[in-house]
């Protein structure tokens, strides 16, 4: 088990310190596990900063806290605090970031100061947005808590912290990081962890934020650690008899001790948690739901070249589909205008009951149908729980020229790798 504890002489050395780098110190703000933070001004920029440093007496601690930097530098996302520098100075590291004037979601989990139920889930499905890009870029943030979750003085969420992050491609998927009322099964077991151990652990937060308790609550460490691996929360609607069955649904599935029982993608959960915000609120404003969905699509691998006004009008034009594992997403022999872009899952492509192909999120399916009507030339089936765009030729047809040419442009690099494919194979291409 890792030990996070700051030395005290450390501390009492920082306790005068007028400088970090070229920031003029303002205040501190706190101290955590790893480090301190302090509130400070780029005397060049002329903005406020957070400043947070960590002791770096060994090479392990100062590579563990230039992983923060390293992991979320890389970060361009309305829901991530943004990193602007990082330095060291005598025997410390440290941080610039964006300085967030708000508070932490752990004042939201007391019974008596609970937000509304559509708030919770609204910030949640920021956070899975956030969550899905981090995982895009191939970092597991694996210290998912309310205490690093904050809501600055506009409403907007902002995910803090990436201190304990992993680059996936980088370290070993193991080891005992985070805290633990937060963690998964596998995370506090050491195991190797992957995407679906944030996902549980925002299940957590999500539990605690509706409930005004801990899903694992303890008076030890140890104690929690067995609750996690051994044992289920209480029934939500148990505590909130209010809450309308889904949320039930979603968290027993969220917080599931196998993780190819919870969701597989943090778009799956958000999905979820948006049809339960369609129950509660009556009905989801169209605006909103077409930049959230616009928001997640521009990061595929399909989209990418795409201007965001042309993304969006690509939402405007589509529908969103949930087809469940072992479910036909389009069948051989079947004529069809519609095409689709997979924006989380996995689907085989199939003849004759045999795998000829697989497609992965961000990969295209059907897109023979905007050349003409044609019959499919094979099944495709969800792997697993599949989260697809649909749009519909004929819909493309009325749209502007820019969005068509950019679609004819992806698709014919499309065909060009599946023809290439399709040589070296002798399989075809195209369902």
């Amino acid at each position: 088990m890792e030990e996070n504890s700051v030395d005290r002489g450390f501390l009492e050395g920082l306790s005068g310190i007028k400088n970090i780098g070229r920031y003029e110190i303002v205040s501190k703000l706190g101290r955590g596990g790893s480090g301190i933070v302090f509130l400070a001004k780029d005397p060049y920029i002329k903005r406020k900063v957070a400043i947070k440093v960590a002791q770096t007496v060994t090479d392990r601690a100062r590579e563990r806290f230039l992983v923060e930097a390293q992991s979320a530098g890389q970060f361009s996302h309305p829901n991530i605090v943004s990193i602007h520098d990082v330095g060291l100075q005598a025997d410390f590291c440290y941080i610039a970031m964006e300085y967030i004037e708000g508070h932490t979601l752990e004042r939201y989990c007391d019974k008596n100061n609970l937000l509304p139920v559509q708030k919770v889930i609204e910030i949640i499905l920021s956070v899975c947005s956030a969550l899905e890009y981090s995982h895009h870029m191939g970092v597991i943030h694996r210290d998912i808590k309310p205490a690093n979750i904050m809501l600055d003085e506009k409403g907007i969420t902002k995910i803090t912290d990436f201190g304990v992050a992993q680059m996936i491609e980088e370290i070993p998927s193991t080891g005992f990081f985070g805290t633990p009322s937060y963690m998964s099964p596998e995370q506090v077991k050491e195991s190797a962890i992957g995407f679906q151990s944030d996902i549980f652990s925002l299940g957590c937060v999500l539990y605690e934020l509706l409930s005004g308790e801990q899903a694992f609550p303890g008076d030890n460490n140890f104690s929690i650690i067995y609750k996690i691996s051994n044992t289920e929360p209480p029934p939500i609607l148990s505590i909130r008899p209010d809450l309308p069955g889904i949320i039930g649904d979603i968290l027993k599935k969220a917080l599931a001790k196998v993780t190819h029982e919870r969701h597989q993608t943090c778009s799956e959960l958000a999905y979820d948690l948006r049809i339960a915000l369609r129950g509660i609120s009556g009905s989801a404003v169209a605006s909103d739901k077409i930049k959230d969905v616009a928001d997640y699509i521009s990061h595929l691998k399909f989209f990418q070249s795409f201007p965001h006004e042309e993304v969006r009008e690509i939402v405007s034009l589509s529908q969103i589909l949930k087809i469940g594992a072992g479910k036909k997403i389009v069948s051989e022999g079947e004529i069809d205008d519609t095409f689709y872009i997979l924006m989380s899952g996995r689907a085989a492509v199939r003849k004759n009951k045999d795998v000829i192909g697989i497609i992965n999120t961000g990969d295209c399916i059907g897109e023979m149908a905007l050349i003409g009507s044609q019959k499919r030339i094979a099944d495709v089936t969800a792997d697993s729980d599949c989260i697809l765009l649909k749009i519909s030729a004929s819909l493309l047809d009325n749209a502007s020229d820019s969005l068509k040419h950019l679609f004819f442009k992806n698709f014919a690099v499309t065909l060009v790798q599946r023809l290439s494919l399709s040589s070296r194979s002798k399989q075809p291409t195209d369902p």
